[in-house]
């Protein structure tokens, strides 16, 4: 390990720029000549994030009751024996950086075992933990996704009509319903495109004109990247200047997606590829007639997830979302 900056405290922003940038570093957040050896490493390519703590002669790594949060023994540096604290979910990276900065915490600042450290840092956070967040991170993503098209329409069919199509937050089957055609907006953070979808109906065109798929994947984007309270700011202006008439509607959507200005929002994103367009006929999916098919009529309720990694764009998309960029 190296030793890149010392002290018990770490910003997301900082932890943020390397894994924007892709880049590995190594944080010793205890001091030089103290043990137990506390470092925050970020993991070369820039993929994930861990807490290491040196261990005890006999001492053995707490167990982890967290689901995402996984703990395990490593050797390092020439056989120190150290805990990883680490998170399988790239999703839940930012929350994970605040739990394990407040481990680190409890045993640079106030001398608590490792054992301690974690569980009263679980404990104190319970009442967190055992509930969602106001606005999860695949709903920040999701608005992120949707504001992006939102941007685009805009470009070729002007503000007034791009938020007028903007019909998802209003519990219509689909994102964006237009004249001619509809989009279903997925996003994702992981690497694979996989994507939930929430009933038969979403990935089902209506009757009078076809359903596009659009898949988008955001990676963290460092200082380069953009929030979601600047996007929704940007979108925001660009109402307000040239079609302020539509600024209640988009204020009213926003509000039934869960954005709120009063609420934290330091995670910045940017696209990581090319969005792909599909036909929703190219989409794996459950319809109607599979339903009918297996005999599951009684059902009311399905959600499950398709994945569309690897697929080929399907010809004739009606809108152009090349280069498409967070607003």
């Amino acid at each position: 390990m190296t030793d890149s900056e010392a002290g018990p405290a770490l910003a997301w922003s900082t932890v943020e720029h390397y894994l924007g940038e892709g880049l590995g570093a190594s944080y010793r957040l205890s001091l030089a000549d103290r043990h137990p050896v506390v470092s925050y490493e970020i993991g070369h390519g820039g993929r994930d994030i861990a807490l290491f703590v040196e261990l005890g002669r006999n001492q053995r790594p707490p167990r982890s009751s967290l689901p995402a949060v996984h703990i395990d023994q490593v050797a390092v540096d020439g056989g120190l024996r150290m805990a990883r604290i680490r998170t399988t979910q790239v999703e839940l990276m930012r929350d994970f950086h605040d739990m394990v900065i407040a481990v680190a915490d409890r045993i640079v600042m106030q001398n608590r075992s490792l054992d301690h450290a974690f569980h009263e840092t679980v404990e104190g956070w319970s009442s967190l933990l055992d509930r969602p967040r106001a606005m999860s991170v695949e709903r920040r993503v999701g608005l992120l996704g949707e504001l992006s098209i939102l941007n685009r329409l805009a470009e070729t069919y002007g503000w007034d009509a791009a938020v007028e199509a903007w019909t998802g937050p209003y519990g219509e089957e689909h994102d964006f319903a237009l004249v001619d055609f509809d989009i279903e907006v997925k996003t994702t953070v992981l690497e694979r495109r996989r994507h939930v979808v929430h009933g038969i109906g979403q990935l089902q065109p209506a009757t009078d004109r076809p359903l596009w798929f659009t898949s988008l994947r955001l990676t963290r984007g460092g200082a380069g990247g953009r929030t979601l309270a600047e996007s929704v700011h940007a979108v925001r202006d660009a109402v307000a200047e040239h079609s302020p008439a539509a600024l209640t509607r988009l204020d009213s959507a926003l509000e039934r997606c869960g954005w709120s200005p009063r609420r934290d929002d330091d995670e910045r994103w940017t696209p990581r590829d090319e969005a792909l367009v599909l036909a929703a006929e190219a989409v794996p999916r459950l319809t109607p007639e599979l339903i009918a098919a297996a005999s599951l009529e009684r059902i009311s309720a399905i959600r499950y997830e398709t994945d569309v990694t690897g697929l080929d764009p399907t010809p004739g998309a009606p809108i152009d979302l090349s280069g498409l960029r967070l607003p």
